[in-house]
């Protein structure tokens, strides 16, 4: 979009107003994100921010995706991860259960306020096991390194009011957050409120990543040398998340008056990408989990846990060499898997059917949906690579410039950076398609 777009994007009040309630629910949202949970000991919180190895890495993945409110530990250290994470497992479980898959086909407006509903209704739980976890990541690791626990999270009679204070706390930070993303969606720009939210969580912390990079003494090197790699996955990154395969399908011609008109040729499109970041999400969160769970037993007196535990946290919680080949090959799978899951859910082979449409040389129905599933198998892979390989870009990078300071890899990272791209391209798609419904078509043509 030019500038004389954007000049005419303040003269419509209506699109004005969304962008500022936009930009103010989004201040609000980091104002909270710096609101502490209660009972933090914040001597403890800042040792453990500042600690390396695999307890380090562990948190540091945990701040990259809560947009740094993890290592200050705010009521919004969840972020709205668990309502994501509830999304995801609802959308998994309608093709299984065949009750939930019948009762979205047979009303789509109903079954999806349905889904709404109880992706709300999950998030709940989501969110309180998520916040039992990581404080139980911290007090672990904080056991660990001889200092003292976090915060208290025993439920005996004398600290369980703080314990579930602490719980209730976290829980209705992220749904203070849900219920923000929703206000953006409704009265600002529209379908991105929770995609906002999370963008101004990964982009709040590069100012600060690149601040500790301009303290090295190749600083400004670091600085070029990020900005040229940046430069050149968002290129790839928006070319690939463009890519399409367009089948060609003939749709039937329809009668006007005595006459019959001619069928219409038209095409349906097949991304290279349908999965976008949700891999990522999937692969991160299966391969954190060990680590996770190798926490809780860092600090055991018995030697031989102690020492197992700390053989899966160095495997699970730092970029090593087998990490980053298992985080390939996860994103990689569950990037066909997602993939075919929502490709089985829209069903192109029965809509195309109800409308009469046909795919030159295939039989309508269930041959035509097997054929565009083969399609689609097929331009995925190049896709499920390309992810593959943005996802594991930041161990690249740390394997042949070592000197790279893990800040500055941040700024590179797999679903930060692919959550940035997607958004800042939705959002100009959706701030592009309101000026024209307002009338300045003719204006963004002609620049």
């Amino acid at each position: 979009m030019k500038r004389s777009a954007w000049r005419y994007l303040w003269k419509s009040e209506d699109i004005r107003n969304k962008l500022l309630i936009t930009l103010l629910l989004l201040v609000l949202y980091r104002l909270a994100a710096n609101i502490p949970v209660p009972g933090v000991n914040r001597e403890v919180l800042t040792k453990l921010s500042s600690v390396g190895g695999a307890g380090g890495q562990l948190i540091s993945l945990l701040d990259l995706l809560s947009g740094g409110t993890v290592s200050t530990f705010s009521i919004l250290a969840m972020g709205v991860y668990p309502y994501i994470t509830a999304q995801i497992i609802l959308q998994l479980l309608v093709p299984i259960i065949p009750a939930l898959e019948a009762r979205i086909k047979d009303n789509p407006r109903e079954g999806q306020k349905w889904m709404e509903k109880w992706t709300v209704i999950l998030t709940i739980p989501m969110a309180a096991l998520s916040a039992v976890g990581q404080i139980n990541i911290f007090n672990s690791l904080a056991n660990s390194l001889g200092l003292t626990p976090l915060m208290s999270l025993n439920f005996n009679s004398g600290t369980i009011l703080l314990a579930i204070t602490t719980i209730f706390t976290m829980i209705a930070g992220t749904m203070f957050g849900i219920w923000l993303g929703q206000l953006i969606s409704e009265y600002g720009i529209p379908k991105q409120g929770l995609s906002l939210i999370i963008f101004a969580g990964i982009v709040s912390k590069i100012p600060k990543n690149l601040l500790s990079l301009l303290v090295d003494q190749n600083g400004w090197l670091w600085v070029l040398i990020i900005i040229a790699i940046l430069a050149l996955t968002i290129f790839a990154i928006v070319y690939v998340q463009q890519g399409k395969r367009n089948v060609p399908v003939l749709f039937p011609g329809r009668r006007v008056g005595n006459r019959m008109s001619m069928p219409v040729r038209s095409n349906l499109p097949l991304m290279v990408n349908m999965a976008g970041m949700i891999p990522l999400i999937f692969a991160q969160s299966i391969l954190t989990f060990p680590a996770v769970v190798a926490s809780f037993f860092l600090a055991s007196t018995t030697q031989w846990v102690a020492d197992l535990a700390r053989s899966v946290s160095n495997t699970f919680g730092n970029g090593n060499f087998w990490y980053s080949l298992l985080y390939f090959i996860m994103v990689v799978l569950f990037t066909f898997f997602y993939t075919d899951v929502l490709f089985t859910q829209q069903n192109y082979g029965e809509n195309l059917k109800k409308q009469g449409a046909q795919i030159p040389g295939v039989v309508r129905g269930g041959p035509t949906q097997k054929y565009l599933t083969k399609v689609q198998r097929r331009i995925t892979l190049p896709g499920a690579l390309f992810l593959g390989l943005v996802a594991v870009l930041p161990y690249i990078l740390s394997a042949a410039m070592p000197g790279l300071q893990a800040s500055g890899l941040l700024l590179v990272s797999s679903a930060g950076l692919l959550i940035v791209v997607g958004v800042v391209r939705d959002t100009f798609n959706i701030i592009e398609a309101e000026l024209k419904l307002h009338g300045y078509d003719e204006s963004l043509i002609k620049g």
